[in-house]
């Protein structure tokens, strides 16, 4: 048996039970893995809500996508790994169907990435889906080139975070967007070459002014709802308007028309665009192992809670304060 967070409502943090359950053998194609580290995410918030892109489909459900830790049994016709390897999960998977907060976990072959030797539990387990995301986005999809200017809204998420390091190392500007001035010095120190305080500035102001009046090429935004009207009138012309995120939970109108119809594009990304096709996650992950090796990229750790504290956790996640990732340790 292992320890397990299960919710038999939706709701709140507090709807969460740590309860034994048997993770079972893996099948064809799955490998179980003893959980040493979890990487908490917003979109486990929102499943656990009801409030994500894909419903709950059963209770009780599962949680968690996103992890470090050993394998410890393989399935038929898995290939590559082998019991006793560190390993990271990345998120390429339905909660509905696998979930990583737990001891020991089931998950498909597909979502494990060989964990290096220099990389400890916590890191692995705070790094891929915030630099899978941003890799997506910017390299993969919008192919960002040195010069290019990036901003970046929700700029103290762990994936706000990994898009300026990215920019960073693709020689593009990074130009970070936060709500309150107590954030501002800590992304400056993270490598923005801007930073833009939404609640005392107005964000499409300051970027036409930042670029000489010809607007930003990218604009990456996690909040979406009907603060994309003036966030796209920050967009250069035939740039393009990221959605990665929906953390408002309001209507998203598109803007161009009112706007006079200029060259905008306007696109939603979830990094399962890369998680999911082969090809492009190990493009993905060379380009991260070898940032990661570098010292250019590094997963910036807000506050690490025991798996007890999985409520705790989430709480801390919904109160918006934190800068980076946070992450659950399980202790065997």
């Amino acid at each position: 048996m292992a320890r397990t967070v299960l919710f038999h409502e939706l709701g709140g943090p507090e709807v969460m039970r740590l309860e034994d359950q048997d993770p079972g053998e893996p099948g064809p194609g799955e490998a179980r893995i003893r959980v040493e580290a979890i990487g908490v995410n917003r979109a486990e918030a929102l499943f656990r809500s009801g409030h994500y892109i894909e419903p709950v489909k059963r209770l009780p459900a599962r949680l968690g996508s996103e992890a470090a830790g050993t394998i410890e049994a393989l399935g038929p016709g898995v290939t590559g790994f082998e019991p006793g390897q560190p390993v990271s999960v990345v998120p390429n998977f339905s909660q509905n169907d696998y979930g990583v907060y737990a001891e020991r976990a089931v998950v498909p072959a597909t979502a494990l990435l060989p964990r290096p030797e220099q990389v400890d539990a916590v890191s692995g387990a705070a790094v891929w889906m915030p630099y899978l995301t941003a890799y997506g986005a910017m390299v993969e999809i919008g192919r960002m080139r040195a010069g290019d200017v990036a901003v970046v809204n929700a700029a103290s998420s762990s994936v706000g975070l990994a898009a300026i390091h990215t920019a960073d190392r693709l020689g593009a500007v990074p130009v970070a967007v936060t709500r309150t001035r107590a954030k501002a010095r800590q992304l400056t120190g993270q490598g923005a070459a801007e930073v833009i305080v939404s609640d005392e500035e107005n964000v499409t102001e300051r970027v036409l002014e930042l670029t000489g009046g010809q607007g930003a090429r990218f604009v990456f935004d996690a909040v979406a709802g009907p603060g994309v009207a003036e966030l796209a009138r920050a967009v250069a012309a035939d740039g393009t308007l990221f959605l990665w995120g929906a953390l408002s939970g309001q209507p998203t109108p598109y803007p161009g028309f009112d706007l006079g119809m200029p060259a905008l594009n306007m696109r939603t990304y979830t990094m399962l665009e890369i998680a999911r096709d082969p090809l492009r996650l190990r493009r993905a992950a060379a380009f991260v192992a070898s940032g990661l090796r570098g010292g250019v990229f590094r997963p910036v750790v807000d506050r690490v809670f025991p798996l007890e504290e999985i409520v705790q956790a989430h709480r801390h996640m919904e109160s918006n304060t934190q800068f980076g990732k946070i992450v659950v340790t399980v202790d065997h």
